[in-house]
């Protein structure tokens, strides 16, 4: 699949910091997850994480979003101290999204149904929340699915529903947990083009993580490789597939992005 991206962030924004991990580690039932990690997120990147199963993609997400508690360190958002703030503020007050792999939506309400719930939550002003609902079917091209249960949705279509449900808090910064997985290629394709539109049109800094590095590497502007609780690569999808520890530890020899 040729790359999608037809620019990277960095060649045209001054780097602002918007999202920081500071010295984390994580350990289950003495199992040792991450090391003392460090991570660095900018406003308006499109970041995406790689490494094997058990790495611990998925705990960053759940630290970051405050679902899991770190055994050590501090999260900051916006250089806010989140550390110790719960899941509802930072979703609210710091603007933070959260698009789970699995899930995410209730399977027997309809389409329509599942973006009123969450819209209730979020905005209490009926003719805001009416107009937001509009904007995201307008966006998201669901005019046909609203009243389809979600339990109905193809893969695809689940997908981009979560995806729209996380926006309708308008976040500034959402988290991708494996969007790509079980996906056909035209859908694969579709999602890559929502992610960069998120980044391009709605000011959105993006976080991917997935198992499908080609269909990730298409579509950041800079990616990591977590090996043993640590980050060991970063940079660009060019110079992360170059890179001899990333491809010692994950990619291997004959990786090619294209």
């Amino acid at each position: 699949m040729a790359l999608i991206k037809k620019f990277r962030i960095k060649k045209f924004k001054e780097t602002e910091e918007i999202l920081k991990l500071d010295k984390i580690s994580m350990f289950y039932n003495k199992r040792q997850i991450l090391n003392s990690l460090d991570l660095i997120i900018n406003k308006q990147e499109i970041l995406g994480m790689l490494g094997p199963n058990g790495v611990g993609k998925s705990t960053i997400f759940h630290i970051i979003t405050g679902l899991k508690d770190p055994s050590y360190g501090r999260v900051f958002i916006n250089g806010n101290d989140c550390t110790n703030i719960p899941i509802y503020e930072r979703a609210t007050k710091f603007k933070l999204g959260y698009v789970p792999q699995y899930g995410g939506f209730i399977q027997d309400l309809s389409l329509v149904e599942n973006l009123n719930l969450v819209a209730e939550i979020h905005i209490k002003d009926k003719n805001l929340r009416i107009t937001k609902i509009e904007k995201i079917i307008s966006q998201f091209e669901f005019d046909p699915l609203l009243k389809i249960k979600a339990k109905h949705l193809s893969g695809g279509q689940k997908k981009k529903l979560v995806i729209s449900m996380a926006l309708i808090n308008d976040p500034n910064i959402l988290l991708l947990d494996e969007p790509f997985a079980a996906l056909d290629i035209l859908t694969i394709k579709m999602l890559q083009e929502i992610i960069v539109n998120l980044q391009s049109l709605d000011r959105i800094t993006v976080v991917v993580c997935d198992h499908q590095a080609r269909d990730l590497l298409s579509c950041v502007d800079r990616a990591i490789v977590l090996s043993n609780g640590k980050i060991i690569a970063s940079g660009s999808p060019d110079e992360i597939v170059k890179d001899s520890s990333a491809r010692s530890a994950y990619f291997g020899e004959e990786f090619q992005i294209k």
